[in-house]
């Protein structure tokens, strides 16, 4: 049973109030002194921040259906136009979904949950006995969070007021206004520092916290600093200059400016990321489809995940992180494994392109990319000759129903790292609860190789290595466990592809693009590369307009009960260059598939038109955030403003 400390807000009894009124909250200090004496009353507070990761429109629903990610050149969102105008660059200043008047809306919640950590760090810094333990790993794990919520506004924002103060301590605090980003990542990374100094390895945090993942660790605090290092030292787009109420210039340009201080920053993401490689490097899982198969099955035991944190959601009762990121599987309910109920949304789909860039032999093809939605089907949408249709399933009788991997067109692959027969519980309904995933070792093993460089700008470490840990090494272990043989060399451009393809749908390439400079590169390059694909020009000359396959029967995928059988694609053919006819041993009485993939009525499925990771070229490097949306701005006195354009 997973902690439910982010639903309960206990026995504090915490409120939440709107957006332009959150600061007035009554603050735990304000309240009793005594809170903060005891281990069990302090556990509540910080459940109070916990809390608002499972509101409408937050991390239950929004922020972790893609809205802050997509679209990269390797996944994109299905809907787009209106409600997806997150995801091609074309966000408004009022969204129905992101912003809101009464309070339930991103800004608000992580306003107010900054707000409730700096009450609670203050309360704990005055009033708790230090000396001990569980009020050490308290205080750095509320630095901690402060910290990633930070992180977040700085991702969506760009710009965002510095708070670092409660307002019962200085209530000036409340006429902060927008702050130049960089004052943000210089203080978090001191509390990060401090975070580390002052919470354990998993293995020995104190209570519930020990060995659990969805709690912060030492080691979840390193790969955090190491994280926002490599965003600090690499490019953004930001206004020229901070001015009050906008209409700066602004470009993608270098956060740092000085070169010895972005040096400095890869050193610390560096020694953060070889602290953590020296001490827990059992994470590193040898089977890469494991690292989602644990994820998907709830398992937070911090020695048994890949993840060094999640945030943590109660089982079916909060967040929809599965219902918007598994291939969909909606018509299979009560038919396929785990799957009782509720509708799967399934909006996040793989950029066609990729699934061409994969190398020969990458295992992680196979994990990542889904062609095929499950289907309930009685076999009249498979074939119309009867005989054929049972050939296809290995002798079911015609109209038996059975549940199976419809294909799917071209323009809709879905992400295939999360499924709903890879979970141990029931799916009953669009509240999933699967684990939302932050970051996991490999990411580390591959910032490691990437700092030792000096990332993209090339601001080598000074010890371009922690104790002897070979950088390429590293980024070979990631290859290795893909089937890829090594690189003879370490380069960036080698460094950026793996990171393309270990984590595609884990919301980490727009981020990766960003700080690299390169986003709206990509994003033209990937839409003149879909042309070519379409037209089957160029790289793409030697690709197919059809994919062949062959069913699989596999029974251990019925739901808890059903009789139902159940059938998976296997031998799949035609996903890759050279892949241009039918394989050597199609034959339609062996039960080979052969189907269109690029057309539909007549029209073809990546044609510029319909399939589109962007409303216009002009717009992509004014739009890589959100706007601070109009109720935010127009409740703040005027100390908010928007750039870029909006």
């Amino acid at each position: 049973m997973k902690s439910l400390r982010y639903i309960a807000l206990g026995l504090l009894g915490l409120t939440m109030a709107g957006c332009s009124d959150f600061w007035n909250t009554d603050s735990p200090s304000a309240m009793d002194s005594n809170v903060y004496t005891e281990a069990a009353f302090v556990e509540q507070v910080i459940n109070g921040i916990y809390n608002e990761f499972g509101s409408d429109r937050g991390y239950r629903n929004r922020i972790i259906c893609g809205y802050q990610g997509l679209n990269t050149d390797v996944e994109r969102n299905n809907k787009n136009s209106g409600k997806a105008d997150y995801a091609i660059y074309n966000l408004g200043l009022t969204s129905a979904d992101l912003s809101s008047s009464n309070g339930k809306d991103p800004w608000a919640y992580f306003n107010a949950q900054i707000e409730r950590a700096n009450d609670a760090i203050d309360g704990i810094q005055r009033y708790s006995d230090l000396d001990k333990p569980a009020f050490q790993y308290y205080l750095g794990e509320l630095l901690f969070l402060r910290s990633y919520l930070y992180m977040e506004m700085i991702k969506f924002w760009g710009d965002v007021p510095a708070r670092f103060d409660a307002v019962s301590v200085n209530p000036d605090v409340v006429n902060t206004p927008k702050t130049d980003r960089n004052v943000i990542y210089d203080q978090i990374r001191a509390d990060l520092n401090r975070a580390i100094d002052l919470m354990p390895w998993s293995e020995d945090c104190p209570g519930v916290a020990k060995n659990n993942v969805i709690y912060p660790s030492k080691g979840a605090a390193l790969a955090l600093l190491a994280r926002i290092d490599m965003m600090y030292a690499g490019y953004a787009l930001r206004p020229d200059y901070m001015q009050a109420g906008g209409g700066a210039p602004y470009h993608v340009q270098l956060n740092v400016t000085d070169a010895s201080k972005r040096q400095e920053l890869y050193q610390e993401a560096l020694n953060a990321c070889g602290q953590i490689i020296s001490k827990e490097d059992a994470k590193f899982k040898s089977d890469f489809s494991q690292v989602f198969k644990d994820l998907c099955a709830d398992v937070t035991d911090y020695g048994k995940t890949e993840y060094l944190w999640v945030i943590g959601f109660s089982n079916g009762t909060r967040g929809q992180f599965m219902n918007y990121n598994c291939p969909k599987s909606s018509d299979a309910n009560g038919l396929l494994k785990n799957n009782q109920s509720g509708s799967t949304n399934s909006s996040q789909m793989v950029v066609p392109t990729l699934v061409y860039d994969f190398e020969p032999g990458d295992l992680r093809k196979v994990v990542t990319v889904a062609p095929y939605e499950w289907a309930k089907d009685d076999g009249t949408g498979v074939a119309s000759d009867t005989v054929y249709n049972e050939t296809i399933f290995s002798g079911e009788p015609y109209k038996n129903v059975r549940v199976y991997q419809k294909n799917k067109k071209v323009s809709d692959f879905y992400l295939g790292k999360y499924r709903v027969e890879w979970m141990v519980r029931d799916r009953a309904g669009n509240d999933d609860g699967i684990d939302y995933p932050i970051v996991r070792y490999t990411d580390v093993l591959l910032m490691y190789a990437e700092a030792s460089l000096g990332g993209i700008t090339g601001d080598v470490p000074g010890t371009p290595t922690y104790n002897g840990i070979d950088p390429l090494a590293q980024l070979n272990r990631v290859r290795s466990r893909a089937g890829l043989s090594g690189r003879s060399a370490l380069t960036m451009d080698n460094i950026m592809d793996e990171r393309k393809f270990e984590f595609v749908g884990e919301y980490i390439r727009k981020y990766d693009l960003e700080r690299w400079g390169k986003l709206k590169e990509k994003l033209v390059e990937t839409t003149n590369r879909l042309q070519a694909l379409k037209n089957h020009e160029g790289e793409f000359a030697q690709t197919s307009d059809s994919l062949f396959f062959k069913y699989r029967k596999d029974n251990s995928l019925q739901y808890t009960g059903s009789t139902t059988s159940v059938f998976v694609l296997d031998s799949i053919y035609g996903w890759a260059v050279g892949e241009t006819s039918r394989p050597a041993t199609f034959s339609k009485e062996n039960g080979w598939v052969a189907k269109e993939i690029y057309t539909s009525s007549g029209q073809s499925e990546l044609d510029s038109y319909n399939y589109v990771l962007y409303a216009d070229e002009d717009l992509i490097d004014k739009r890589h955030y959100w706007p601070i949306f109009s109720v935010n701005v127009g409740a703040s006195n005027g100390l908010l403003w928007n750039d870029y354009d909006y």
